[in-house]
């Protein structure tokens, strides 16, 4: 087994601190990695506090993984020391059910294995821990390489942010000549303008927020309507082909689901917490034959996609590099909204 350092938390109500772990022998088929940055998505916080249930401790949070290969098993064929690599949402699946084959391994049908708060339930049963940590050890089918194009510390959140909002674009065909409502303008938010854009879609931030206006058109925004505006609002009726509703908060759907056209999709990939919402009028889906779908990341194919995407059109996160030791204060700085738009801690900076 390897020791590792990494940071946890112990409780739901503790705060994260130094933690030492065991992680696997490296198998034939596994990658060990050196972890150099680990990105801070919102859903660390949700894990490490229990706020969704299920939480497993001690838990090292982190699921967006950039890093330096130190080691290769002996059927590992994909990857060579010293290669840039990353890892993102998950680190098994079955690689037998129709959805792992069709390269959905996030709809796995036994159900893929989390990055961290999960067990590898295909392999050892052991538990497993993030990327908030100095190695991981991981299979080569869930690696990915960094293109050399990609600035490694702002491509980290890719993993998850990146791949999140890219993978529903593309699964709904969105591209040239449609119209676009991002709602939110998070860390989802920003980089789902970013993808819209560069697939040739006219792109509008929705915002409760006057101060976002001229942060949304700097993010490459076509246009912005204040949500909380009822004019604005009444005059963006049956204008989108599209919502992509990144809110991870409750928020009314029946406002924007009426400013989509006919055969309009809104697409929800915010986890809204609480889990409930206030109710979708009927009518609003029946009258105009409008969907109202989710998408949840993507598979390791999209995902490699996606980061060969991001290279070619020079996309990249915006980030605010932590070191590990300042983890605590980032997750109240992010609860109150004070980040543009990832935080990322630099790992190899990391002494414990």
């Amino acid at each position: 087994m390897l020791n590792v350092l990494g940071y946890a938390a112990e409780s739901a109500t503790s705060p994260l601190k130094p933690f030492t772990f065991e992680r696997r022998d490296p198998r034939a088929d596994d990658v060990t990695i050196e972890i150099l940055y680990s990105g801070v998505c919102h859903s660390d916080i949700h894990q490490a506090r229990d706020e969704w249930g299920g939480s497993m401790y001690p838990m090292v949070p982190g699921h967006e993984i950039i890093g330096r290969v130190a080691a290769v098993g002996s059927e590992v064929k994909k990857y060579k020391v010293g290669d840039m690599v990353g890892v993102g949402c998950m680190v098994e699946s079955c690689q037998q059910c129709s959805a792992c084959k069709d390269d959905l391994e996030q709809y796995c049908l036994e159900g893929m294995v989390p990055t961290y708060n999960g067990t590898h339930k295909f392999s050892d049963n052991l538990p497993t821990f993030g990327g908030y940590s100095k190695q991981i050890v991981v299979t080569q089918n869930f690696v990915v390489k960094i293109p050399d194009a990609l600035d490694i510390k702002s491509a980290a959140p890719i993993l998850c942010a990146g791949i999140t909002t890219y993978s529903p674009l593309k699964h709904y065909g969105v591209g040239k000549g449609h119209k676009i409502g991002v709602i939110g303008m998070g860390g989802l938010g920003h980089m789902g303008v970013k993808y819209a854009k560069a697939l040739g879609a006219e792109v509008t931030i929705f915002t409760r927020s006057e101060s976002k206006v001229a942060e949304a058109k700097k993010q490459g925004a076509d246009h912005v309507i204040i949500s909380t505006d009822e004019a604005q609002m009444a005059a963006a009726t049956e204008s989108f082909d599209f919502m992509l509703d990144t809110v991870p908060v409750q928020h009314d759907l029946n406002p924007y689901l009426n400013a989509l056209k006919y055969d309009g999709t809104h697409i929800m990939v915010g986890l809204i917490e609480p889990m409930d919402n206030p109710p979708v009028h009927g009518a609003n889906l029946i009258m105009k034959r409008r969907r109202l779908v989710g998408s949840l990341i993507g598979g390791i194919a999209e995902t490699q996609e996606v980061l060969d995407f991001s290279a070619k059109h020079g996309i990249t996160c915006d980030v605010e590099m932590i070191k590990m030791e300042d983890i605590n204060g980032a997750y109240d700085r992010m609860i109150k909204g004070d980040v543009k738009y990832r935080f990322v801690i630099d790992m190899a900076a990391y002494q414990g």
